[in-house]
């Protein structure tokens, strides 16, 4: 067998390990369901080599247990923890395994927490500590968490902050005062808001656990204009957009699906995101999108789309449980990315914001406030921004 052949042929996987089974003093249970999940998953070349590594993993750890496998992994071999977590999610070995979008914003996290001055450091690390905390009991609780997003530029915010405070010769949170940060808002009046609302959940916190004794940011304050007053779409424009994502056009299958639940139904990129199979009830043509109450009766274009989309993901020949999946998530079970749902919007050249804010600010103009916030699953306040 040449070469090439060798690294396409199913066998080689097979080979390899029944290989490393033989040099194992205790062969998992699930060793033979992971070397069928990854032929089928994985490209064979990828798959060996997957079996490989996941062989000395086992033998190096002394342990076949699915969660200590996956902490060894994080630190020997990074690469790997994505097809285990998988592997382990799908076959219900190990629960709530951490996804890569959380390692990635745990790494985020921080290299921001290392770029503070080191005599501020603690204070921040132990902020960054609570907010994740703070999104987790959100999370558990079926409440709205925090996105990750959120807490990084709070972060960004406080890391600026004490960069700002060292410059000025603080040594201590304990130190910083009200002018302090009034100078440091001023550095740029049009962020001033969402500065101050990084600043107040910091140094409210910072009071809370003892490391200043007053809070500096509690007199500021930072007045904006009431009402929604960002971009949205003419209704020729509209009208556009619905005909080119209703027609028989040749387009990503994504882009009208996305298109039209933004315009028609104010989806959000997350609620996208995380659209499942297990959210729609096709006998009458309806879906939840994650986060609301209720369920939503699609109009016909719209449902047509995302038949679209169920076809697409059909010939990918995935497991991923989302309606929305991708090239790089067709062997995993992580939902699309943010970016993907951008840019599938990118030959219109709109965000998906604007979509939903265009339809947003109608709906709160024909709504009472609180059959929006029932019906999109908004806060109060939130849906009070468009009326």
């Amino acid at each position: 067998m040449c070469k090439s052949c060798y690294e396409n042929s199913p066998h080689t996987v097979q080979t390899r390990a029944a290989g490393w089974a033989c040099r194992m003093p205790a062969v998992p249970a699930w060793w033979d369901p992971f070397t069928a999940h990854l032929q089928t998953h994985r490209h064979t070349f990828y798959a060996a080599d997957a079996i490989t590594h996941t062989a000395r993993l086992i033998l190096k750890a002394g342990t076949t247990d699915p969660a200590t496998l996956l902490h060894h992994a994080q630190h020997a071999t990074p690469w790997l923890v994505r097809p285990l977590a998988d592997f382990f999610r799908t076959h219900h070995l190990h629960d709530a395994p951490g996804t890569a979008e959380d390692a990635r914003a745990a790494a985020l996290r921080e290299r921001r927490i290392e770029a503070v001055p080191a005599p501020l450091r603690p204070a921040v690390r132990a902020f960054a500590r609570a907010l994740v905390d703070q999104r987790e009991r959100a999370a558990a609780l079926g409440l709205r968490p925090n996105r990750l997003k959120t807490i990084e530029i709070r972060l960004d915010t406080v890391r600026d902050l004490a960069l700002h405070a060292e410059g000025r010769g603080h040594r201590s949170w304990a130190s910083v005062t009200t002018t302090d940060l009034e100078a440091f808002l001023a550095r740029n009046p049009a962020r001033r808001a969402s500065w101050l609302a990084g600043l107040r959940q910091f140094f409210a916190h910072a009071h809370r656990t003892g490391v200043v004794l007053h809070n500096p940011a509690a007199p500021l304050d930072a007045l904006q204009a009431r009402g929604f007053r960002g971009a949205t779409l003419t209704l020729d424009e509209q009208r556009i957009l619905y005909h080119r994502w209703n027609g028989n056009g040749a387009m990503q299958p994504h882009e009208a699906f996305i298109g039209l639940a933004a315009l028609l139904h104010a989806a959000t990129t997350t609620e996208l995101r995380l659209l499942a199979l297990d959210h729609l009830t096709p006998a009458r043509h309806a879906v939840r999108f994650p986060g609301r109450s209720v369920d939503l009766v699609l109009d016909t274009a719209t449902w047509k789309a995302l038949v679209g989309c169920l076809g697409h993901r059909s010939s990918l020949g995935t497991d991923n449980p989302h309606v929305l999946v991708t090239r790089l998530t067709r062997t995993t079970q992580e939902p699309a990315g943010a970016a993907h749902i951008r840019d599938s919007l990118a030959p219109v050249g709109l965000l998906p914001r604007v979509l939903r804010s265009t339809r947003l600010v109608t709906l709160a103009a024909e709504l009472d406030i609180k059959q929006l916030t029932a019906a999109l699953g908004m806060s109060y306040n939130g849906a009070a921004h468009y009326v």
